[in-house]
């Protein structure tokens, strides 16, 4: 896995993290372009999508890398970066919101649609992403 990007309902981007190698290390201005392009670009694949209740685009396959994207109930959407080699990473993306969902919206210092602050969260998640 190269990196980790959460964004919220309105298309911000609220955590990321890069674990691992990664082909080409971005700003943090950069990755906020990034989260507010894939949020346009998912929303806009569901309206075009042929297919009526469409959930958007889940996978994007790239020359060196994949994106893989869960959106949950309630909009927010977890992008995961990985190698070619990589492949069934829908449950660590369903982990990863596990994770969000014990650790960061069950805390209670922590204000929806913010940037993600939680020191526990992102010690659990980077346990997992080590244990995998």
């Amino acid at each position: 896995m190269h990196a980790i990007l959460i964004i919220n309902r309105a298309g911000s981007l609220i955590f990321h993290r890069e674990y691992g190698p990664s082909p080409t290390s971005l700003t943090p201005n950069e990755y906020l372009i990034l989260a507010g392009t894939i949020h346009g670009v998912h929303a806009i694949s569901t309206q075009i999508s042929p297919l009526p209740g469409s959930s958007g685009i889940q996978f994007l396959e790239a020359t060196t890398f994949n994106i893989h994207i869960l959106q949950t109930h309630t909009g927010v959407k977890f992008v995961l970066f990985t190698d070619k080699k990589q492949t069934n990473v829908r449950p660590h993306l369903q982990k990863y919101y596990e994770l969000y969902a014990d650790y960061v919206l069950k805390n209670p210092f922590y204000t929806l649609e913010m940037p993600i602050k939680c020191q526990l969260f992102e010690e659990q998640l980077k346990r997992y992403i080590d244990s995998h």
